[in-house]
């Protein structure tokens, strides 16, 4: 039996190992993809790049291996069944259970480990990862400029509508409101419908070429007459260049860390003590609303402009008692009051929605420690007896059937981690919903192999269901 077990166990770690390998290295590529444009033309250097797939790396741990155990199981056990492995094991009176003991003991460990580097490497990972991206986007002007709003660009404030072209130079809709040294305030205000970003990434000094714009500014006079016949200047121009000092964006430090307090970043401990802040913070902000509406509108709290003494009628008929002027006031002030209280009761909701989600979001991403190694047990018991059940080794049928499964599985979580941050179940329902879908599947397909039984039926099996759909030859037609 050792040498049974050793080999089940070889052959499993081998192919584990092959395939983690090979989804790495596609995650990382499709890191490298979605970061392309923070990434290139900023004349980066090779420890840079490689720094920035080392730290990549532990992001894409939680993807590649939950696949990379299933796919495994498959491939090994739909191997082994296809080449009657599992038929001698049954003729010599070993169990597929028996099979699968020396891998479960594998797998737990790899369950207890993953769990152990969610906690540490991959909180590191992510921090590192997004700081490097941060600091690398302040390196040059284009990615400091964000489209819709204003942003600090040496002594100029700028707001574009669009950027375009390979780096993002060129803009479209500029208004830059420029700093006077000798004034406080913003006396010059110049828009432009295009511009363009001209400098070397080497340059203290950079180009700003603006075309087909107006330029504006506000005088500061001490004359009241002559403020108000020559309150500003404006002028037109076709084209418009500004020199701009950009020296503080090439002296970035790439290992700044200035994001720490994501939830993605921090481990289970300081998770634990960012939820007692977070929910201390929000039961001292229910109370001191309560107390500001109760002290708002209190029954003593009353408009003591009117003479309330002098009103001997029912409430009901307090408003018919009053003038026509003090009628019309009174509604005046009861719908701007009523405005008001509205517009805060918004704005209220908003910001109790928005603690409410940031305390749901660090407590989904501590179940998600657990989860990853729970997930990773749960998948083998499905892969194992799934790879049996269909006979099927190589890549193609398990291939395709593991990832379908774990596709729908991740999209389940995705799904199901928004819905809870967004209120709409508890948090550790939304962190374990995919898991606890796939918790009896694993069970049934566990039984189901074990006793030499199809997925729905005795009759039934994935070969008898690709044979259903190939073609027949057509009967010979009949002579006329």
């Amino acid at each position: 039996m050792k040498i049974l077990d050793r080999y089940i166990v070889t052959q499993y770690l081998k192919t584990f190992v092959s395939v983690f390998v090979v989804l790495m290295f596609i995650l990382i590529l499709q890191a490298i993809w979605l970061y392309i444009k923070e990434l290139a033309g900023k004349d980066l250097d090779v420890a840079t790049i490689v720094k920035f797939l080392y730290y990549s790396t532990p992001v894409a741990v939680p993807i590649a291996l939950p696949l990379s155990v299933l796919l495994a199981a498959i491939l090994v056990f739909g191997n082994m069944a296809e080449n009657y492995e599992f038929a001698a094991m049954k003729s010599n009176g070993i169990s597929l259970q028996r099979a699968m003991r020396s891998l479960t003991i594998i797998i737990l460990g790899i369950g207890i480990t993953s769990f152990l580097f969610a906690n540490s490497v991959i909180p590191w990972g992510y921090l590192k990862q997004r700081n490097l991206r941060g600091n690398i986007a302040k390196m040059k002007p284009a990615m400091a400029i964000s489209e819709g709003s204003f942003n600090q660009l040496g002594d100029i404030n700028i707001k574009v509508a669009k950027k375009s072209g390979e780096n993002g130079e060129f803009l479209n809709d500029v208004i830059i409101h420029k700093k006077n040294p000798s004034k406080n305030g913003n006396y010059t205000v110049i828009k432009s419908n295009r511009g363009e970003l001209k400098s070397s990434l080497k340059s203290n000094v950079i180009q700003l070429v603006l075309e087909e714009g107006n330029y504006y500014e506000d005088l500061y006079l001490t004359q009241p007459k002559k403020a108000t016949s020559s309150p500003f200047i404006k002028s037109y121009f076709d084209s418009y260049t500004l020199n701009i000092d950009v020296s503080k964006l090439n002296q970035v430090d790439l290992s700044e860390e200035s994001v720490t307090d994501n939830h993605r970043m921090l481990k289970i401990n300081e998770l634990y003590n960012r939820i007692d802040t977070f929910s201390l913070a929000l039961t001292n902000n229910y109370k001191i609303y309560r107390n500001n509406q109760h002290n708002t509108w209190a029954p003593n709290v009353l408009d003591t402009r009117i003479a309330l003494d002098s009103i001997k009628e029912t409430p009901e008929d307090l408003l018919a008692s009053l003038k026509i002027f003090d009628q019309r006031r009174t509604l005046d002030v009861a719908m701007s009051k009523m405005r008001s209280q509205r517009a805060a009761v918004q704005n209220r909701v908003s910001q109790i929605k928005g603690e409410e989600s940031r305390l749901s979001k660090h407590e989904i991403e501590i179940h998600k420690k657990y989860v990853l190694g729970v997930a990773c047990v749960i998948l083998f018991f499905i892969g194992a007896p799934l790879g049996a059940i269909i006979k099927k080794g190589g890549m193609g049928l398990p291939l395709v059937v593991a990832t379908l499964f774990f596709l729908t599985y991740h999209f389940i979580g995705i799904f199901a981690e928004k819905a809870a941050a967004e209120g709409a179940f508890p948090a550790w329902i939304g962190a374990w919903m995919s898991t606890i879908i796939i918790f009896p599947m694993g069970i049934y397909l566990t039984y189901r192999a074990t006793t030499d039984q199809g997925i729905f039926s005795n009759e039934f099996s994935f070969t008898q269901l690709l044979t259903t759909f190939k073609k027949h030859p057509k009967p010979p037609s009949a002579p006329a």
